[in-house]
């Protein structure tokens, strides 16, 4: 179970999603604030993170862990447009970014293609992601 005494990398940051491994783990996490919007909760679900809860305020997500360590990069690098056209701030530590996979969901965004699975809740097909410089973590952990 996790500890709540690790704190919420997205309180802590003020971001909206901090993609990161979570220490003495391999798992991918992706945290949100405490008080997340339940759109951006569901949104994390449709780009095929799982939700997980401990008590009634802590949700997080996690890259299914059946994915092999690779899969489980790009399938967090390749939700990282969708969120940042929907207006949020996202952090994703460089261990974890995929370019190859952020720039293949930049395209499918861009052409209008969402990703399997996925509605095209995240903008209208005009609208554009943030460039890759912006994409990758501001800070090394």
């Amino acid at each position: 179970m996790e500890s709540l005494s690790m704190g919420n990398r997205a309180d802590e940051y003020g971001t909206d999603v901090e993609i990161y491994v979570k220490a003495l783990t391999t798992t991918i996490h992706a945290d949100t604030p405490t008080d997340a919007p339940e759109q951006l909760l569901d949104l994390l679900d449709q780009l095929g993170l799982e939700r997980r809860t401990a008590g009634p305020i802590y949700v997080w997500h996690v890259v299914p862990e059946h994915l092999d360590a690779d899969e489980q990069r790009r399938l967090a690098s390749h939700a990282i447009p969708a969120l940042l056209v929907a207006g949020y701030t996202v952090n994703c530590t460089p261990e974890v970014f995929d370019e190859a996979a952020y720039q293949q969901a930049v395209h499918e965004i861009r052409s209008g293609h969402s990703r399997p699975g996925a509605e095209p809740t995240a903008a209208p097909a005009a609208s554009t992601p943030a460039p890759p410089s912006n994409a990758p973590s501001r800070r090394a952990r």
